[in-house]
């Protein structure tokens, strides 16, 4: 099981450590050709967006994972070790159902808006597209295609939720629950 965690806690940190970097790359290039030629991108103006969001899904599950996320533990600290362990087990449960949930509504939405046009991203896509043949790369330049965003976080959410549930309930005799 623990070979299993390393991997999918390494995947998450690769996905936002590269979403990052292209971000940044994207970024840097433009503001380059920007002040150089005088001619911007396209694309680099909402790419790094979408890039953005995506980075933060999979950073969100990398935290999960590591347990290095935000949390109020005012009232936590307060609970004895014991309790504090079940009331952590608890809480992974509830992750793992709002991270579902996160799926079912980023499923919707991107559906409802899933053939609405990205402005500065439809004359790339249309490009490669018209340029390789493959006419499925048109969904580059769909906005639904950025906006599963949500439902693939969710779905990261559940998984690295689930999987520090197994971690804790496995440590639970062991260790009294941590």
């Amino acid at each position: 099981m623990e070979k299993i965690t390393r991997s999918v806690r390494n995947v998450f940190a690769f996905g936002a450590g590269c979403s990052m970097a292209l971000v940044f790359a994207i970024i840097f290039v433009n503001s380059v050709r920007r002040y150089t030629i005088g001619k911007s991108i396209a694309w680099g103006e909402e790419l790094p967006i979408y890039l953005t969001i995506y980075g933060v899904m999979f950073g969100i599950a990398y935290a999960y994972m590591t347990d290095c996320h935000i949390r109020f533990s005012v009232v936590s600290d307060l609970l004895p070790e014991r309790m504090r362990g079940w009331l952590w087990i608890a809480s992974d449960v509830v992750t793992v159902v709002c991270g579902l949930a996160l799926v079912v509504a980023g499923h919707a939405f991107a559906l409802r808006r899933g053939g609405v046009d990205s402005s500065g991203l439809k004359a790339t896509a249309d490009w490669l597209a018209d340029t390789s043949g493959v006419t499925a790369l048109e969904w580059i330049g769909k906005a639904g295609t950025w906006q599963y965003a949500i439902a693939i976080g969710g779905l990261m959410l559940s998984i690295a939720a689930l999987l520090r549930l197994v971690e804790r309930l496995g440590a639970a005799p062991a260790e009294g629950v941590q």
